[in-house]
């Protein structure tokens, strides 16, 4: 089993992310805690019931800016649990959490290929004060561990973490559907990882065949800002049309990545958020490995390790993509230790291949991404000159208004 822990500031989220489940009849609840009935009189839920019982606690908080715990438990497709175990172990799970007193509610969701559990709670306690978060991810492996051998469950996988997370897989352009391919990717990052900088999400975003790309600019004397979005192949190449992020939603444009950057910064500038990402990559740094072992040792923590390279085979750049904990992180973000000049010194390039960049996949989807496909250029300078003339043609519709106001006036 595999739980993948977020954090937030607001339980509103997390509740209203179940509801759309409940709704669509792809989740339902089945047990809460220390909380009003979470159904309005037509047996619908009720998010404001929801937040009534999280209210008093909310209201005493002291001082913890990320207040919610939402967790996912995801059990093996193989291991097929009734509605009361899953309860028992939701339970379970929250009680040596730390979190048997707190207000909370469980839901069950159905929506992909097997059953499995969202939770939804708060991280402070009755008086405001903060439920210890220390080790978090140890102490849940642990518990996870313990469940997995009580109720007789398959044992995850390492790796396992990346595909349990819903929305999560490769945009696959033959398949058709790409803007939605690409939404449900974009939708399902922001939800589940934390990346402080464009050029984070970018790197993950590759992950999964998407391609991203600021826009910014001035028409007329007056600035813009957008987002455009396209599909990937699998060696890093762009292919079809990109489409700006209008067409999939604001929840995904320029200003809402903002507003995600910074609440990305708050949440990795708190106590021991980036420990354990730290460790596991101070224990894979051995001088005597090769940059592929290090990718590999990482790998087994389920860590994806990106160099940016040059031609001539230098590392000038380095990512870290903790899939368990969802934490998006340059090196120089983790400290002066993990920044791009320390992992050019400990695996400098053979002499032999310093004329040659390396053409792994990594590094080629990083280099590629830039140029996208042949047509990229083109494509943007399209729709940059689209967006030139739409804004051109409103402003001449309403100098024409108020041209015809004042005639009306005189």
């Amino acid at each position: 089993m595999v739980a993948n822990i977020r954090s937030g500031s607001s339980p509103g989220g997390a509740l209203y992310y179940n509801k759309e489940k409940v709704d669509k009849d792809e989740a339902e609840i089945l047990y809460w805690q220390k909380m009003l009935e979470p159904f309005d009189k037509y047996g619908r839920m009720d998010v404001d019931a929801c937040m009534e019982s999280f209210r008093p606690y909310l209201e005493a908080n002291r001082r913890t800016t990320n207040t919610v715990f939402h967790v996912s438990l995801n059990p093996s497709p193989e291991d097929k649990l009734t509605d009361e175990q899953f309860r028992e172990i939701a339970r379970e799970y929250m009680e040596r959490m730390g979190y048997g007193d707190q207000p909370y509610i469980v839901f069950k969701h159905k929506d992909i290929s097997r059953e499995h559990l969202h939770i939804v709670s708060l991280r402070v306690d009755e008086q405001g004060r903060k439920i210890s978060d220390s080790h978090e991810y140890d102490r849940s492996m642990s518990v996870l561990r313990e469940l997995e051998r009580k109720y007789n469950l398959h044992p995850s996988i390492k790796g396992q973490e990346l595909t349990d997370r819903e929305g999560l897989r490769k945009v696959n352009y033959p398949e058709g559907n790409v803007k939605q391919q690409v939404s449900s990717v974009v939708r399902s990052c922001l939800r589940n990882y934390k990346c402080s900088s464009y050029g984070e999400l970018r790197t993950l975003l590759e992950r999964f065949n998407v391609s991203i790309e600021e826009r910014t600019g001035t028409v007329s004397g007056r600035s813009y800002a957008g987002i455009v979005y396209g599909a990937m192949t699998d060696d890093g190449y762009g292919i079809g049309t990109p489409f700006k992020s209008s067409k999939i939603g604001k929840d995904v444009g320029y200003r809402a990545l903002q507003k995600y950057y910074e609440k990305s910064k708050c949440q990795l500038k708190e106590e021991g958020a980036l420990d354990r990402l730290r460790q596991c990559v101070r224990d894979a740094m051995r001088p005597h490995n090769t940059r592929d072992e290090f990718r590999r040792l990482l790998k087994a923590d389920n860590i994806d390790a990106i160099f940016r390279i040059n031609p001539v085979g230098r590392i000038y750049g380095v990512t870290f993509i903790d899939h368990n904990t969802g934490i998006v992180a340059n090196g120089s973000l983790l400290g002066k230790e993990f920044a791009a000049n320390a992992f050019d010194e400990l695996y400098p390039a053979p002499k032999e291949t310093r004329q040659v960049a390396e053409q792994r996949p990594e590094q080629r989807r990083e280099q590629r991404s830039h140029t996208v496909n042949p047509i990229s250029g083109i494509v943007d300078t399209i729709l940059d000159l689209a967006d030139a003339r739409a804004y051109e043609e409103q402003q001449k519709v309403q100098r024409q208004k108020r041209r015809r106001k004042r005639g009306l006036k005189l």
